[in-house]
């Protein structure tokens, strides 16, 4: 009996080696929330996922140096992180410690924002930000970190989206004014686009399968006379992309931000949460709580709790949770300069 039950342990243990299941922890900065800032100095910081320890300058402290000029956005793919600088680079780590693998320069101008299919990367790019006519999206192969194509697109291409063969990017009209949604097929490059109101950019996928679009509207106060547009929360059914709903927003109000958890989306006004359903035909009349910022810059929503960061360009920034279902503040950590995006790693 005794020798069965020792054989029957060793069995497992093999077993468990052979499947690769290890309790080895991947790197430092696994399980937790990366925040990126913008600059200057750009910068990124690390809070656990347990909301227990922070630390700035994250990649600095793996690689001693700095992470560029401009610090736009980051892409998670696999076992790595792509971390897209404003001025002509993303650099290449690892998601999980940080530790520099390579960069990708050439064939990129003002990149902005990066998703994945397979082992490619569409990354969104303006090109020379005061023409109007040479934005693109540069295709990389991520075995060789090249850019090996490129598809011209409409004015100030933004979030990068892939979605069953098709790529979604959102047209906020870089110093200008957009207003559509680009819908590249992956399989020939063709380019189709979805009209939405004025200055689209932040974009989810739904629990039915359908895009969610927030355009904050125009609101070019310095022109004569000014120009202000309504923003909407769009929503756009993927098989044929016709447009579901369009939930205008009154005159004057242009939210810039949207997070999307749990069959809702979130955004901030005026320093209030609103939550919309899926579901739901308007939008909603009541706020969920308040928040205690002075310049609300990044916000994501993850396991019941919204993520916020308050901006500073002269010193750190503060990157505020709240628990949704009580409706408070529970924790404030320093984070970097211009803190503008929350990911979960």
């Amino acid at each position: 009996m005794l020798s069965i039950f020792a054989m029957s342990l060793l069995i497992v243990s093999c077993s468990s080696d052979d499947d690769g299941i290890s309790s080895e922890p991947l790197g430092a900065y696994e399980d937790g929330i990366i925040v990126s800032g913008e600059g200057g100095p750009s910068s990124i910081s690390f809070i656990s996922e347990d909301l227990m320890t922070s630390e700035n300058q994250i990649y600095f402290n793996a690689n001693n140096e700095a992470t560029g000029v401009y610090l736009q956005s980051i892409g998670f793919n696999d076992d790595k992180a792509y971390i897209v600088v404003d001025a002509g680079t993303i650099t290449v780590v690892n998601r999980y410690t940080f530790e520099k693998l390579t960069t990708i320069s050439t064939g990129l101008t003002t990149p902005r924002f990066i998703d994945f299919d397979d082992n490619i990367a569409y990354v969104s790019d303006w090109g020379d930000p005061f023409d109007a006519t040479d934005d693109y999206i540069a295709v990389v192969n991520l075995t060789t970190n090249t850019v090996f194509s490129t598809i011209l697109v409409s004015e100030g291409p933004e979030q990068v989206l892939e979605k069953s063969g098709k790529i979604y990017v959102s047209h906020k009209g870089g110093y200008g004014v957009n207003n559509v949604i680009s819908v590249i097929n992956i399989s020939d490059n063709s380019v189709e686009t979805i009209t939405v109101n004025d200055v689209p950019d932040e974009m989810f996928i739904d629990e039915s399968g359908d895009l969610l679009v927030l355009s904050s509207g125009a609101n070019q106060s310095w022109l004569t006379p000014p120009v202000e547009t309504e923003a909407a929360i769009t929503r756009i059914d993927l098989s044929d992309n016709s447009i579901i709903s369009n939930l205008e927003f009154p005159a004057g109000q242009h939210p810039g931000l949207m997070a999307y958890d749990d069959g809702a989306a979130y955004y901030v006004l005026n320093n209030k949460v609103y939550s919309l359903a899926d579901n739901a035909t308007s939008l909603p009349t009541t706020s969920l709580f308040d928040i205690s910022t002075s310049y609300t810059y990044g916000l994501a929503v993850d396991d019941n709790q919204l993520f916020v960061t308050d901006a500073s360009f002269t010193g750190n920034s503060t990157l505020l949770v709240y628990d949704i279902s009580s409706r408070t503040e529970t924790n404030s950590f320093s984070v970097g300069v211009g803190a503008s995006k929350i990911y979960f790693n």
